[in-house]
């Protein structure tokens, strides 16, 4: 059995992790397309303006390698594979949207602190 404080770093350590994946330049997208009900290969490429087959394919393993997505495959001759949101992927796209609607009720002071202002940054 774990302490709580080994059990607190191990979490810290999983959830690292998986802000990883997701921050990656296709992870939420795919998440986002995945949790809007895009789930075949060829509608979430379609879907995910830029991606290739590859990156496409490498994300959507990562995704379901980190428990946010789930695959099934249909076994059919025609190969037919669908992905979905498990609830792990689904709290998690919850929880980025609020952070985004955290940003828009702050959008004025967030525009207005020192890294936001345009113009030239200077560095101290």
């Amino acid at each position: 059995m774990l302490g709580d404080d080994d059990e607190e770093q191990r979490a810290r350590d999983i959830a690292l992790r998986v802000f990883a994946v997701v921050s990656t330049k296709w992870g939420l997208q795919v998440l986002e397309e995945i949790g809007a009900g895009r789930r075949r290969f060829r509608e979430l490429h379609r879907a995910v303006d830029g991606i290739s087959y590859k990156m496409l394919t490498q994300t959507l393993r990562e995704l379901e390698n980190h428990g946010l997505i789930a695959r099934y495959d249909h076994g059919t001759a025609n190969p037919r594979v669908d992905y979905s949101l498990t609830e792990a992927g689904t709290r998690l796209v919850d929880a980025i949207h609020a952070l985004c609607d955290w940003s828009r009720t702050h959008l004025d002071r967030l525009l207005d602190a020192p890294a936001n202002r345009a113009g030239p940054r200077t560095t101290h």
